[in-house]
């Protein structure tokens, strides 16, 4: 299952093309309801049966989260549950995941976590509350998206279970972090989730109660009024909109991301990103603009109401909307363009006033919501399996929320011409201190240096100040800062040996260094994707022409390779 170029995936959707969720709201509370249709995968060749998802259904699920967070600031609960009878979701289609390259099980894999990571960072971060309303058997990535909510509520039918079967069924594992939730976030004691893992049948009624699977069991006779009664005690617990500003605030207006796609692919720009691709060096330039250049003509609002105003069209919304964009498209289309050179352009003043407002604004909603948004993906950079390497040029703007990019960056050069007024700078503020944590809950800053107190003390106390390159190399922000004699030399030749070096090992390599010192769910997540299920889905015993994943569904029994390896 490639990409073809004429059948590139579009992350950009919205309800009226739908074709596998809805989702309403009532006062604070909204629905959302899984209802697959089994012929409207994202690529031919397999039907999406008993509620299984494809990347298309979670391209869905993620627009859909964005609207909850955006266009409903009174929502405090999302239930999430099934529009099919006695069937919640059985997970991940087998028969898509058979007929998929390796690369796009991983890219498919990876969204998905990130979408569900997303529910639990805004849980943490917003305030919104998200329960599973379990209405039906529930297995594999269905329960792995049960698991992403704060709680799990089952119906006790006598039938309906809660599994995770790949293992026996397809030789591999819980792709979207079924593993470490079940440990980290639900704390199944162990000998009880081995036995769990590694039946086909699942668990169900009481005792998924008892081994800590779900927080509740109700009879089906009493199943609708039990959710509606906890989705009102859930709004109780939330502090994302405060009950005396309930219906004060009026939602955005979430429009379609704008984009202008050239037509060999080259060139993907928007308002407030650049994209260039250099085939033939396998190189990406994304390039952010500051609100001098992508909003040239319009002030940027100072206070709640001119950001409420703005809506979609404020700089750090637009940013994080479209850089979100760019990042799925050469995730999911250019595969083989294996390093990003992070650029930005613009006028620093624009980009820290801009920060100023975002700080001073930051407990209002929607304030908060764009913070969540960014937080989210300068996330996605991260865990890019990409090379990046940012360059900090005579026109660059890498200050205060922008700097973030920089350096989430493997390296940084930083152009530093002897003499020169003219050379770039870089500007720490508040938003380098924590207001954008990693999947680590550290600042960039803190992953940067170990959380050592003399190097980031040094740093915060020239908080605010433009440094140049010497200033930031002496202080240990970046990794470079040649001269105008050897900047050329030097960033070519970083860039011809990086790309030619194996994608492989440099994915291997970038996971483990950007997350360095501190573990949490999410990195463990994350690291056992990489780590295990990228390199058990390539293994014989799962997709070899005996494996699990080719032979499910055929009446044939895999042929298993008995050695351990």
């Amino acid at each position: 299952m490639t990409t073809a170029p004429n059948s590139i995936v579009d992350y950009r959707t919205s309800p009226d093309q739908y074709k596998h969720w809805s989702y309403k709201v009532e006062g604070r509370i909204a629905t959302l309801s899984l209802n697959i249709n089994e012929d409207a995968g994202i690529r031919p060749g397999y039907k999406l049966k008993l509620n299984s998802y494809d990347l298309g259904v979670d391209i869905e699920l993620h627009d859909a989260l964005q609207r909850i967070r955006f266009c409903h600031p009174d929502v405090a609960t999302v239930v999430v549950t099934s529009g099919k009878d006695r069937i919640f979701c059985s997970g991940a289609n087998i028969f898509m995941l058979g007929l998929s390259t390796h690369a796009w099980k991983v890219n498919f894999c990876k969204f998905t976590n990130e979408t569900r990571n997303g529910m639990e960072d805004s849980s943490q971060h917003d305030g919104l509350k998200f329960l599973a309303a379990v209405n039906g058997a529930c297995a594999g990535g269905g329960y792995e998206l049960a698991l992403a909510c704060d709680e799990i509520y089952l119906v006790d039918d006598r039938a309906s279970a809660v599994s995770l079967p790949e293992v026996p069924l397809l030789g591999v594992l819980p792709g979207t972090g079924g593993l470490t939730r079940v440990t980290d976030k639900r704390k199944v004691r162990h000998d009880l989730a081995d036995i769990f893992c590694t039946s086909v049948e699942g668990v169900r009624g009481v005792r998924a109660k008892e081994w800590r699977l779900v927080d509740e069991v109700i009879k089906t006779a009493d199943f609708g009024a039990g959710i509606a009664k906890r989705a009102d005690e859930l709004v109780a617990t939330s502090g994302r909109v405060a009950s005396a500003n309930v219906g004060k605030s009026k939602g955005v207006e979430w429009t379609r991301v704008e984009r202008e796609l050239s037509s060999e692919g080259n060139t993907l720009n928007y308002k407030t990103v650049q994209v260039s691709i250099d085939r033939a060096k396998r190189t990406v330039s994304l390039t952010v603009l500051a609100p001098n250049i992508s909003h040239p003509r319009a002030a940027q609002p100072t206070d709640a109401a001119g950001i409420e105003a703005a809506g979609v069209t404020w700089w750090p919304l637009q940013l994080a909307r479209e850089l979100d964009d760019a990042i799925l498209h050469l995730r999911t289309n250019e595969s083989e363009m294996g390093l990003w050179l992070l650029k930005s352009k613009g006028d620093a003043a624009a980009v820290l006033a801009s920060d100023a407002t975002l700080i001073a604004n930051k407990d209002h909603w929607l304030v908060r919501a764009t913070i969540g948004h960014l937080r989210r993906t300068f996330s996605r950079i991260d865990v890019s399996s990409r090379s990046l390497f940012a360059m900090i040029e005579a026109d660059s703007c890498f200050v205060g929320s922008l700097l973030e990019i920089a350096l989430a960056a493997d390296r940084s050069y930083m152009y530093c011409e002897p003499n020169n007024e003219d050379n770039p700078h870089i500007t720490v503020n508040e938003c380098n201190f924590g207001l954008f944590p990693m999947a680590t809950n550290q600042s960039r800053l803190e992953r940067r240096f170990y959380e050592e107190a003399p190097a980031l003390n040094a740093v915060q106390a020239l908080s605010g100040k433009a440094l140049t390159g010497s200033d930031a190399l002496e202080l240990g922000l970046i990794t470079a800062a040649p001269d105008d004699i050897d900047w050329a030399d030097e960033v070519r030749l970083a860039c011809e040996e990086r790309i030619a070096l194996s994608p492989d090992s440099l994915t291997g390599l970038e996971a483990n260094l950007r997350f360095n010192g501190k573990e949490t769910m999410v990195t463990r997540v994350f690291g056992r994707l990489s780590a295990w299920q990228n390199w058990i889905f390539v293994r014989p015993n799962a997709s070899g022409e005996k494996g699990a994943l080719k032979l499910y569904g055929k009446g044939t029994t895999a042929a298993f390779d008995m050695n351990r390896v």
